[in-house]
């Protein structure tokens, strides 16, 4: 498990141009040290023989002009406010060059595979030099996917789906974290605390990352003697923090047994506090939760929470931005596949760190 650096990252303040032309020409020496191949132009498109891990792929470089697309989630979730600020510092080098990069999110997430689906087709529809998207709910989207593959559109799998998606779709690359051993890192935290019937609040159930997410904490649970189970809620309770709170206090109180839980995100994370807290369990009933806010940070340094597991989402915004942008303009990659940017585990031992990032919006 990667520590969090005790000196505030560069990622950690707003980029100037400057800045990220000199992240731009590293990140290039790095890729072409490691022997990512490179293509020759042709028209609009540019044929590599292969890429860094051997499949073959197909970037388009443009006249400069690009237009990449990122799909992402609802403009109010704060997770992905951090992702966008991420990929908004990375555009600023494809603006530079004349391109443009779009965002693109649905309005809730009660339809979220089929909405991620037609927001794909609706890039697609706009001849883009690349589409960027998460593998939520594969079997809404796959389809999708593999059209715009199918039509030369590269295609970059990020945040959700692992390189097993990006793969599976014929995407150039995943970027991002891994949700189950994210997941799994939590289970062992709790039980190595002391928990040994851990409850998971899946509020987007269904959706592959989320599922991930509940089958790591179960799966670490027990490798250490523990175990854990799922509490599914209707994805229309996500962001409805009393719909939320209720439904976690009613589970506390049917069944006593519960000592740990663990939320899919921050937003359920203060949800599942205030239950505990109704359910008069706060000294029983450890917490954590995937993601950050200050709210879980502040939780963690005084002592009433757990844990919570940081996957990074500024650099899986800013990575997949970027690294698109030098495919594209250069034919250069990266060779790791997954490129991760996380699980970060965050503690009372680290917790400081994390509030520094936080406070400048990319935690």
């Amino acid at each position: 498990m990667e520590r969090i650096q005790t000196r505030r990252p560069l990622v950690g303040r707003r980029l100037s141009r400057r800045v990220l032309t000199a992240v731009s020409v590293l990140t290039v020496a790095a890729t072409a040290l490691t022997g990512c191949s490179s293509g020759k132009a042709t028209g609009d498109t540019a044929q590599a023989t292969a890429s860094a891990d051997g499949s073959g792929t197909t970037p388009a470089k443009s006249d400069g002009k690009l237009s990449i697309y990122v799909i992402g989630g609802k403009a109010d979730d704060p997770f992905w406010s951090a992702i966008k600020r991420g990929g908004e510092d990375a555009a600023k080098l494809v603006s530079a060059d004349g391109g443009k990069v779009t965002f693109l999110g649905p309005q809730n997430y009660d339809n979220l595979g089929p909405d991620a689906a037609k927001l794909t087709l609706t890039a697609l529809s706009q001849n883009p030099s690349a589409i960027l998207v998460p593998d939520w709910v594969p079997d809404n989207q796959d389809a999708a996917i593999k059209q715009a593959v199918a039509k030369g559109v590269p295609v970059f799998i990020y945040n959700s789906g692992g390189a097993d998606a990006a793969e599976r779709v014929g995407g150039v690359k995943y970027i991002g974290s891994d949700d189950y051993e994210a997941g799994k890192a939590g289970g062992v935290k709790f039980a190595e605390s002391g928990a040994k019937n851990i409850l998971c609040v899946n509020t987007v159930p269904g959706s592959a990352n989320q599922e991930a997410r509940c089958k790591g904490i179960a799966d670490g649970a027990k490798s250490k003697g523990s175990a854990s189970k799922q509490l599914p809620l209707a994805s229309s309770n996500f962001g409805n923090p009393s719909a939320v709170t209720q439904a976690i206090k009613g589970a506390l109180l049917k069944d006593d047994s519960i000592d740990a839980l663990v939320t899919i995100g921050v937003q359920d994370a203060d949800s599942a506090a205030a239950a505990i807290e109704q359910a008069k369990a706060v000294d029983k009933v450890k917490l954590g939760t995937f993601d950050l806010s200050q709210s879980q940070l502040d939780r963690i340094k005084g002592g009433k929470q757990l844990f919570a597991i940081d996957q990074q989402p500024y650099l899986q915004g800013f990575y997949a931005v970027s690294i698109a942008n030098q495919y594209l303009s250069y034919g250069v990659l990266p060779p790791q596949n997954p490129l991760l940017t996380g699980p970060l585990l965050v503690t009372a031992e680290n917790v400081a760190a994390a509030i520094a990032g936080t406070k400048a919006g990319v935690r």
